[in-house]
């Protein structure tokens, strides 16, 4: 079979999948073009070039792996961020795009600092810490989760790219050296912040695969450990430094109220170029 049939085979089976959320125009050709070129070891084929059958049944199980919502970062095993390649598996949040921009606002400011130091809650895989650690020569850069599975695989992650990154398993705060109390330059966060209730309402594709703790803190509003991470926050920052946390446009404002409520000033949203909307809320500890 040649690739451009099956492509259009594989795109018409994504486009009518009821686990995808089709938000992003093309997004299911994009996808299928990404499986093919992975089955194929690399870049994408030539329309006419005949798939060999057992690469073609590869390449067809996992789109219907996909077309019953399973993360294409899950199929692969890495995706990329900031240029990086963060390997990922079942049982730990997958990286978003998004939160690329939320990288880049902290490696601006650490570019500033003498002796940078770095913080990301709720790390997950580690993309936004590794990014940091890679983008700020000499950071002293670290991040935090509440799972054992995934500080391991941000570990992993850390060793594979050769990047000084340390990974400790806790919550918040919890875990970091007691030394960094008031250096710290920059947190970031990308919190878990869909409310309790509107669990139900997410897409297949993240509510069926990905961890329930990775996308809610179970608040009625959803930014219980938001509140945290602000109130917390101020001990841990020297003078000037920020927190910076990725949230939805809808919540944006909220969070902008809270970190002015707990005494951070400079508080303002940052509006991502790439999604043309709020993704990161900024507050400076005085």
């Amino acid at each position: 079979m040649e690739a451009a049939e099956l492509l259009e085979r594989a795109v018409r089976r994504l486009e009518a999948s009821r686990a995808i959320d089709h938000w992003q125009r093309d997004r299911e050709r994009i996808e299928a073009e990404d499986l093919l070129a992975f089955v194929l070891g690399g870049e994408g084929p030539e329309p006419d070039r005949i798939v060999p059958p057992a690469v073609r049944r590869r390449f067809e199980r996992l789109v219907a792996r996909r077309v019953r919502g399973e993360p294409l970062a899950y199929l692969k095993g890495f995706t990329s961020f900031r240029g990086l390649e963060i390997r990922v598996r079942p049982g730990v949040f997958v990286p978003r795009d998004s939160s690329e921009f939320l990288a880049l606002q902290a490696v601006r400011r650490l570019r500033r600092r003498r002796r940078p130091v770095a913080v990301d809650l709720a790390t997950g895989a580690g993309p936004v810490a590794l990014a940091v650690a890679n983008e700020v020569r000499g950071a002293e850069v670290y991040g935090t989760d509440l799972s054992r599975e995934a500080v391991a695989v941000a570990r992993a992650n850390a060793r594979r790219l050769g990047l000084r990154a340390t990974f400790l398993r806790g919550d918040l705060y919890g875990p970091l050296p007691e030394r960094l109390a008031g250096r710290v330059d920059v947190i970031t966060l990308h919190p878990p912040y869909v409310a309790r209730g509107e669990l139900r309402d997410l897409p297949l594709e993240i509510r069926r695969f990905e961890p329930v703790h990775t996308l809610t803190d179970r608040s009625p509003d959803g930014l219980g450990l938001v509140e945290r991470a602000i109130a917390e926050g101020r001990g841990w920052l020297e003078p000037g430094g920020w927190i910076l946390i990725e949230v939805s446009p809808d919540r944006a404002r909220a969070v902008a109220a809270r970190l002015r409520r707990a005494g951070y000033r400079d508080v303002g949203s940052t509006k991502d170029p790439s999604f043309g909307v709020t993704r990161v809320v900024a507050g400076r500890w005085r």
